[in-house]
Order: C-alpha cells, then structure tokens, then sequence
C-alpha cells in the first residue's frame, strides 16, 4: 500500500467515525434538551424508598447518581476503606482524577467490591486527564488511567482543566468514546466563555462540566447556558471546603432547624434540587451517611429563596477565579 492510499482509507476512516460521533451528539443533545428540568431530573424522588439515590440522565442516556464521593487527598489504605464504607451505606458514584494519585486504590477497591457481589453496572466511576497533551498522548493516557483502575470503562471521563490542547484531548476521547472505553464525556473548571467556545469543535457535546459549586458561589448562569446545550453541572467542593463558616451560617442553620437537618445537608439539597450533581468529599462514614440523608426533605419556595441570598458569584479559590 503506497502512502497516498494509506492516507485516503485513513481520512475515509475518520470521516466516518466523525459521521457517528455527530449522530451520537445530535441524538443525546435531543434526549438532554428534552429532559432538563428539576422535576425530570429528580423522578426518582417520587419513590416510596426515601433512601434511594436519584438518578440524572445525562446527554447521551446514561444514568448518573445525582450524589457520589468524591475521593480528592483519599490514597491508599485510606482511600480503600473509604471507598468500602461508601458502598455500605448506598453510595456507587466514585470520582477520581489522575492528579489525585489514587486511580490505583479507587480501583483496587472497586475490584474487591466486585468479587463481593456487586456488579460493574451498578457503579459510575469517573476520572480525569489531569495535564494537558496532545491527541496521542491523551489515547496513551486514557489507556494508562484504565489500567491503574483495572476496569475495562469508565463511565466518565472528564478533561480537569480548559487546557491550550484541550480540543485535541477532546477528539481522542471522542474516539474512546466510540470504542466502549468512555461511556460518557465531559470536562472540569470550564467558565461561561471556555464551555461555548469549546463546544463549537465538538462532535459530542460534554455530558457534565465539574466546577466549583456551593451556596456561596451558585453559578446559576452557566447552568443555564449549559442546559440549552445538555450539559449538566456537577459541583465540586459543595461545602465551600468549608470557607465563609458554610456550616455555622444562620441562614442554613435556621432552615436545617425545620427540617431536622444539618448545614452540610441543607447546602446539598439545595444543589441537588437545582438537578445539580455532588460529590462530596469525606473519609468519615457518619459523614457520609449525613451526606446522603438529604432526600426525604424538600426545600420550599421561601427557603430557595433565602439561600440564592448566600450567593457572592465569585469563586472562594484563587486559583479558580
């Protein structure tokens, strides 16, 4: 085979992948557009099981837990018995990212909890490519976090930052994607501006942005420019890591009394009741279990309003201004 024909199969090759991933995107971007509304969102809460985690169905159809751990400082031994704990008490979305040197012990313990009766479709576990790179290096990455996690996908993957390479990143994780090795796609810390500009190259709209997401900072405008697009919002450091007095505020305090609820529990509802995905961090199974103990109650109209009060709409980290 000379090299002008290796050339012409190869951009044949890529047209068509290309044809399929914008039949994938237009198709999830329909499902998304249809089906963003909190009282979508949340269907699962109109079951009897008040302890049951409801789910978000994402731009593609996946079905996300609308609350996982977030395992960010979690390595080793720490780490497993976390994961272990989290699992106990009904978490199974997992988020991980290679900056957190952990891929191997979430995996580790993920696979224990596979030879002890749970199945791999009940679990979502996310990573993240955490520099930025090229397209082949960003294929060899994505091999490399698989095998430290041990698993065959995951379920969501995700670029940690708007990096200079991040389109390129994109087209190799679309690529995955196509493969079975990436069941849905996003990215991580995009503002307003870097998602619509991101999105214009995109053959498959990003399912989820994860971004810096509490009561003091509530982002509702790029919510809703992502919504128009089907992308869901996912909130990192839903305590504010614990700035501003997040758990000793009067308002979330006064509001938690009625309901027979902590801060922590209100602050998490009311993201959640926003159709917004968390994943807080923890070690401590009694805060785990406080975590997730936030779907018996719902906030009303006098109480959203009180806390959209607490929004500053800036950033409480420097580096995420």
């Amino acid at each position: 085979m000379n090299h002008n024909t290796w050339n012409l199969q190869t951009n044949q090759a890529r047209n068509t992948r290309r044809e399929f991933l914008k039949t994938s995107a237009k198709i999830g971007a329909t499902m998304a557009l249809a089906n963003f509304g909190i009282g979508t969102l949340l269907a699962d809460e109109n079951s009897k099981d008040t302890n049951a985690i409801p789910n978000l169905t994402l731009n593609n159809g996946v079905m996300m837990p609308i609350i996982g751990l977030g395992t960010y400082a979690l390595r080793e031994v720490d780490c497993q018995r976390a994961v272990k704990d989290a699992l106990s008490v009904g978490y199974r979305l997992f988020d991980s990212a290679q900056m957190y040197n952990n891929e191997r012990d979430l995996g580790a313990a993920i696979n224990a909890s596979l030879k002890n009766g749970y199945q791999r479709e009940e679990l979502f576990i996310t990573t993240k490519l955490s520099s930025g790179m090229g397209y082949k290096a960003t294929k060899k990455s994505i091999a490399e976090s698989l095998n430290k996690l041990k698993l065959d996908y995951v379920d969501l993957l995700l670029i940690h930052s708007p990096y200079a390479q991040s389109k390129e990143m994109y087209e190799a994780m679309e690529e995955a994607y196509a493969q079975g090795k990436i069941k849905a796609l996003g990215i991580s810390n995009f503002d307003t501006k870097a998602y619509l500009d991101f999105i214009k190259s995109c053959q498959i709209i990003p399912a989820v942005n994860q971004v810096q997401t509490h009561v003091f900072f509530q982002r509702e405008a790029l919510q809703e420019t992502m919504a128009k697009h089907g992308t869901i919002m996912q909130a990192w450091s839903p305590f504010a890591n614990g700035n501003n007095d997040f758990f000793k505020n009067p308002t979330l305090i006064q509001i938690g009394e009625k309901y027979g609820k902590t801060p922590a529990q209100v602050g998490l509802r009311y993201l959640v009741q926003r159709g917004i995905n968390v994943i807080p961090k923890t070690s401590k199974k009694e805060r785990m279990i406080e975590n997730i103990n936030i779907f018996d109650f719902k906030l009303d109209l006098q109480d959203l309003s009180a806390i959209k009060k607490l929004d500053t709409n800036k950033s409480l980290f420097g580096w995420d201004a």
